[in-house]
């Protein structure tokens, strides 16, 4: 008599069933965040006037940034201290990309006549073209200045040409401000200035 039919294959065993994957948890949807009113209006108002010849880098409270390039800057200035009522630069930076091959130039504005805008500061950025083999005051690194529109830019400015090359065009007085008159070196303040013996 068989036994076959008494002792079945291993194969035919039944297989243990995985569960099915439990769904990922739904992360809660959050709600974009809320641009400060007062400031927004301020960013509002310049791109109203300028459109797409401006950019908002970002709103905040008590900060509005406007990137513009080089062709419009000037005029974008002259907006700021006569339609907003900023009276004033407090200081100027400069930022070397060279990657981009570009140098940004960065303008912190503010007001002391309107009490409104007394904790605000307007972030104004622009780029100038970037040399590999700069020289200063002779080379296409240049940006017009602000010195008629806000005149506490003269010694900023400055700064800004000699230590990173970017020459102000209509500026009154481009002459260096930190650096001995013999400096015959990069801009220090640019990303590829070797300090000697390091």
């Amino acid at each position: 008599m068989s036994t076959e039919t008494e002792n079945p294959p291993a194969d035919t065993k039944p297989k243990a069933q995985t569960p099915p994957p439990k769904p990922a948890p739904k992360k809660p949807e959050t709600a974009p965040a809320e641009l400060p009113a007062f400031e927004k209006s301020i960013s509002d108002k310049i791109v109203e006037k300028f459109s797409d010849k401006v950019e908002v880098g970002f709103v905040k409270k008590d900060r509005v940034r406007i990137n513009v390039g080089r062709e419009h800057v000037h005029d974008v200035a002259e907006f700021i201290r006569d339609g907003l009522n900023y009276d004033h630069v407090e200081s100027v930076s400069g930022v070397d990309y060279p990657q981009d091959n570009e140098i940004e130039v960065v303008y912190h504005i503010g007001s002391y006549t309107d009490s409104s805008l007394a904790r605000q500061i307007l972030v104004l950025a622009t780029r100038a073209p970037r040399e590999t083999n700069p020289i200063p005051g002779n080379d296409a690194t240049r940006l017009p200045t602000l010195r008629d529109v806000f005149y506490s830019v003269e010694f900023h400015e400055r700064e800004v040409f000699e230590m990173f090359g970017v020459f102000f065009e209509g500026h009154p007085d481009n002459r260096r401000l930190l650096l001995p008159e013999d400096w015959a070196d990069l801009p220090p303040l640019r990303k590829d200035f070797a300090i000697k013996g390091r």
